[in-house]
């Protein structure tokens, strides 16, 4: 048996019904897990909804041998979800919150119900579920939570702000989330993917998405909720048959003497210091920078964990 099985494991696939979610749902259920999919069934715009989209994902992985079944509620309302986990297996071991959808306007022509309907379903949406779930990992001693970011919530995009915002948001969940689950258990990952979907559709290229599977994301996604990953707190891009993991990068900067303080005629001068990525540093939390600051002011800024 592979060392990747899921065996006896139960994992909840948002936004399974297409796409990314589809591909990962088929495959944790091949490698042996009992799968949730999780799909309300509307447009790539978040219209309407309808149970027959998760339903034919699961008779496809009835018909290859596996276990599955549909859920149909929307991920505003995780504790539904994690409920249909329980009800049907008894337990709730890993969450990949893929669920997504577009409303892409530039930010001038942006609606509230463009930007809050965005946020509700990527950022709280993904909140909800992983909330309902948290107990029940935290009382095992063991879970896997997946984020799906982008690289528009990394990079920007030019009429996407309401995307970014919430993609972006989900990695900072996600790292949050890794430092409160890592002393019960709880490993938390987020992926950046670039697939073809249905919500990629309209702004590739044909050439661009014939390359783009969505099962040449699925490894990455299967590896980071495994019991074999060691990984927490980190983002990775993927797509195309390319896996890659992102770092922050910060600059040496420049101190100044915090008792005389500095005006904006001081930083100007030395603006090159704090621009210039020569000597590079990679933090990795938020203690890094607390320690820099702490010794250039003579305190000692040790954090005690929670």
């Amino acid at each position: 048996m592979s060392s990747y099985s899921f065996e006896n494991r139960v994992v909840i696939v948002t936004g399974a019904g297409n796409g990314l979610g589809r591909s990962h749902a088929l495959e944790f259920a091949r490698r042996g897990a009992k799968v949730v999919v999780n799909d309300l069934g509307g447009s790539g715009r978040g219209e309407g909804e309808s149970k027959s989209v998760s339903d034919r994902v699961v008779e496809e992985i009835r018909g290859a041998g596996g276990t599955a079944v549909a859920n149909a509620d929307s991920v505003e309302q995780g504790d539904k979800i994690v409920q249909c986990a329980l009800d049907n297996f008894g337990r709730v071991d890993v969450v990949v919150n893929n669920a997504g959808i577009l409303r892409d306007s530039s930010f001038q022509k942006m609606t509230d119900e463009d930007w809050s309907l965005i946020l509700r379903v990527h950022l709280t949406g993904s909140y909800s579920v992983t909330h309902a779930a948290w107990p029940y990992m935290r009382a095992q001693g063991y879970g896997r939570v997946l984020m799906t970011s982008s690289g528009a919530g990394i990079y920007g995009n030019f009429g996407q702000a309401n995307y970014s915002a919430a993609k972006l948001g989900l990695h900072g969940l996600a790292q949050t989330l890794a430092i409160e689950g890592g002393p019960r258990g709880i490993q938390v990952n987020t992926i950046a993917p670039i697939a073809a979907s249905r919500l990629t559709e309209t702004v590739m290229p044909p050439a661009m998405l014939a390359g783009l599977n969505p099962d040449l994301v699925t490894p990455l996604a299967v590896y980071l909720c495994s019991e074999n990953c060691a990984e927490s707190g980190q983002i990775f891009e993927v797509g195309g048959g390319w896996v890659t993991r992102l770092r922050w990068e910060q600059s040496r900067g420049a101190l100044f003497d915090a008792d005389t303080r500095f005006d904006v005629e001081a930083l100007a001068a030395r603006w090159q210091e704090v621009q210039s990525f020569e000597g590079a540093m990679h933090p990795d939390g938020i203690g890094n920078t607390l320690q820099i600051v702490g010794e250039h002011l003579g305190i000692d800024m040790e954090i005690a964990p929670q």
